[in-house]
């Protein structure tokens, strides 16, 4: 289904954010391994996390829902490999994480996924499984993966996480329970750093500490994750799009579920807000977003450690004051889609002069931007960031709009609240 955006002059509304999806599918990994039952509330609708409790399910974990709490029946010692192909979709998360979770399950199991999946690189986890005792086989360092269970020895190994932080994060996730000890060394910078200090909280709030320090890491084995009672936090990868929106119409807009303090990567963007003097104020369960003095300044960012942010910041850098310049981001290429080549595509159907970089993408603002059909790939960032650009720019039509799904369901019915004052 294709969306026509229809252009706004003020923002004056109020939104309540979902929770984080990210955050939710490390909660439900650690929530299964837990010896027994696991409550989690404000869990979101995203297609990644239905897919992750289907997967679960398919290993004997018994989840069962109301409204948006969860209640998990972890048993670590009973998980027995599905009878069947797991399929994940074009979910990340749930490709990486269970391909260390499938380690400690009882038999073979075989993950897949669809065309983008399986043109999306794994094999530096799963030689990093290997080192590690796992029994896993790819094909050749592409999914569909097969793993044999019950081989988890844990021991030491190097790991290479400059294509993505899940690799890390999956393994970290599994290792207590290894046969062994796990100590994994860092081979190259990691991507997206933030998100592995998400996956330590997670670990932590369920009861299971984890060493580190920049280029190690270490879990012992002999702490094993505690049935716990978790809230999830509201999504700032979705708040960002309303906060974008609030910033180009010089807008405000109260973000409800969200927290001031949050250590989500995409939290960051209330950092860059603020620089552009737009103000911030904490409020009851949520943040007051006044933007209506705010002044876009060209960009000159570093966006490695919230990659997922991209898309969101080539639309504000289209209402720059200049040229901007975003990089250290090679490894979102292999996202849902290439991000760089798709977000360089579509930021010239409207006007703007684009070069895409290896490791980023160069944006010189125009003075007469027009409208287009905007192609998402099947990108839920793109499709989301693109509308809020139809907030300004007349004639932007999304295509294949139902691709929000993936992350933020609820997009568009929110969407259309910004027509309310």
């Amino acid at each position: 289904m294709d969306k026509l955006i229809k252009p706004l002059e003020k923002i004056s509304t109020v939104i309540s954010i979902p929770g984080s999806k990210s955050i939710a599918n490390r909660a439900l990994i650690a929530a299964a391994l837990a010896n027994g039952v696991s409550v989690i509330k404000n869990f979101p609708t995203a297609e990644d996390c239905k897919i992750m409790i289907e997967a679960l399910r398919s290993f004997g974990v018994k989840v069962t829902q109301n409204d948006d709490t969860l209640n998990i029946f972890g048993n670590s010692y009973s998980l027995k490999a599905p009878d069947h192909e797991i399929f994940t979709g074009n979910a990340g998360t749930v490709m990486r994480f269970l391909a260390s979770f499938a380690t400690l399950a009882d038999g073979i199991t075989i993950l897949t996924g669809d065309r983008r999946m399986l043109e999306r690189p794994i094999f530096d986890l799963t030689n990093a499984l290997s080192n590690l005792g796992a029994d896993v086989e790819t094909t050749n360092g592409y999914p569909p993966v097969k793993i044999k269970g019950r081989k988890f020895k844990g021991g030491t190994t190097g790991i290479d996480s400059s294509l993505s932080s899940q690799f890390l994060s999956s393994i970290l996730l599994s290792s207590p329970y290894a046969e062994n000890p796990v100590s994994i060394f860092i081979n190259k910078d990691i991507s997206s750093r933030t998100y592995i200090d998400l996956t330590i909280d997670v670990m932590n709030a369920f009861g299971v500490k984890v060493d580190f320090e920049k280029s190690f890491f270490f879990v012992d084995n002999k702490l094993k994750y505690k049935p716990t009672e978790y809230i999830i936090e509201g999504d700032y990868s979705s708040a960002a799009y309303f906060i974008l929106a609030a910033m180009i119409l010089n807008g405000e807009i109260r973000l409800i579920n969200l927290k001031a303090n949050s250590k989500q990567a995409d939290s960051k963007f209330l950092q860059i807000a603020k620089r552009m003097n737009c103000k911030i104020e904490e409020i009851e369960n949520g943040i007051w977003v006044n933007a209506k003095d705010t002044k876009i300044e060209a960009l000159k960012i570093d966006a490695n450690e919230f990659p997922d942010l991209v898309p969101v910041l080539s639309i504000l850098a289209l209402f720059a004051d200049g040229e901007s310049k975003i990089y250290n981001v090679e490894h979102i290429r292999y996202k849902e889609t290439d991000r760089l080549k798709a977000i360089s595509n579509e930021l010239r159907k409207l006007g703007a002069k684009v070069i895409e970089l290896s490791d980023g993408i160069v944006i010189e603002p125009s003075n007469s931007y027009h409208g287009a059909e905007v192609e998402t790939y099947n990108d839920h960032r793109i499709a989301m960031s693109f509308a809020i650009a139809g907030l300004r720019i007349k004639g932007i039509k999304i295509k294949n709009s139902e691709c929000v799904k993936k992350s933020f369901p609820e997009f568009w019915v929110k969407f259309e609240k910004l027509y309310v004052n």
